[in-house]
């Protein structure tokens, strides 16, 4: 038998006969956060009751739920006539004015529960936790759904004490078999008020302050990349102007050129006449 598998039947509720034995809370192995706020997780009556083949798909097992109170410490869970009570959780209060049933399941073989050692797996993870585990406060829209049929499971209060029995029910008689004793007290989580929260880096991990400096960087960084961005684009704005500028020098200098063809020819027949006429008055002047 493995060893996980071990620690929860042995877990599961206290040495001794079925009356002397008491619900427990699951282990940390299949419920690291237990209870929370408004659940409680709890481990199975596994191989405890008498589950031998002829009996299964004859007998169910309810869970009770009770809010703590002295008066209702040791409540019955049945009837005079032996017959498990049928209350809600709308009917007793939550739990304050007796005991309600808040699940059921079927008796099941110690032979038949899946092995422990495909936990890993996420796809038999589910199936797994539902054949070990049961989880009181699961159902958060059973109260208002008024289509909802069955056992109503809504969440428990915070900061509040409950306790649980398992009940073994015969479904042809309809009647209490054997049932367990009610559990120690547990105590659902407490809210922390946020005036309550510690923000002293002192009380702080190092690596929660690590990751607080580069958080807190950030903006800065993005700020600087922001700014290095508009430059940027300043910059590439001012290198097409330049360069416009240049070509239209070029372009002015090159129009004049190409609409003169005609003037190197002209330039040369002009300068002809200019020259020898410079000559001819040169040699009046003289004479």
């Amino acid at each position: 038998m493995p060893a996980l598998w071990a620690l929860l039947v042995l877990g599961c509720l206290r040495l001794g006969s079925a009356v002397d034995l008491q619900p427990q809370l699951a282990s940390v192995t299949f419920a690291t956060n237990n209870p929370t706020l408004t659940t409680v997780a709890l481990e199975k009556p596994l191989c405890i009751f008498d589950s031998s083949a002829e009996l299964i798909g004859t007998y169910e097992v309810y869970l009770y739920v009770l809010a703590e109170t002295a008066s209702l410490r040791n409540a019955s869970v049945q009837d005079h006539t032996g017959a498990p009570l049928s209350s809600t959780f709308r009917q007793t209060e939550g739990g304050y004015t007796g005991p309600y049933r808040a699940a059921a399941f079927q008796l099941q073989s110690c032979s038949d529960l899946p092995s422990l050692d495909a936990v890993g797996d996420v796809s038999q993870a589910s199936e797994i936790l539902n054949a070990y585990l049961v989880k009181v406060g699961a159902n958060r829209t059973c109260l208002f759904d008024p289509n909802f049929q069955g056992l109503c499971n809504p969440p428990l209060l915070a900061a509040t004490e409950y306790r649980f029995k398992y009940v073994l029910v015969n479904t042809s008689t309809g009647l209490v078999q054997d049932q367990t004793l009610w559990s120690d007290p547990i105590r659902t989580n407490q809210l922390t008020p946020y005036s309550a929260i510690d923000t002293w880096p002192g009380r702080r991990s190092g690596g929660m302050i690590v990751i607080t400096s580069i958080l807190g960087s950030l903006p800065f960084f993005l700020l600087v990349g922001f700014a290095g961005a508009i430059v940027l684009s300043f910059v590439d704005l001012g290198s097409p102007d330049g360069e416009t500028t240049h070509d239209s020098q070029i372009t002015q200098e090159v129009v004049p050129k190409s609409l003169g063809t005609s003037e190197p020819s002209y330039t040369s027949v002009n300068r002809g006449p200019s020259l020898d006429r410079a000559e001819v008055y040169s040699s009046k002047l003289q004479d």
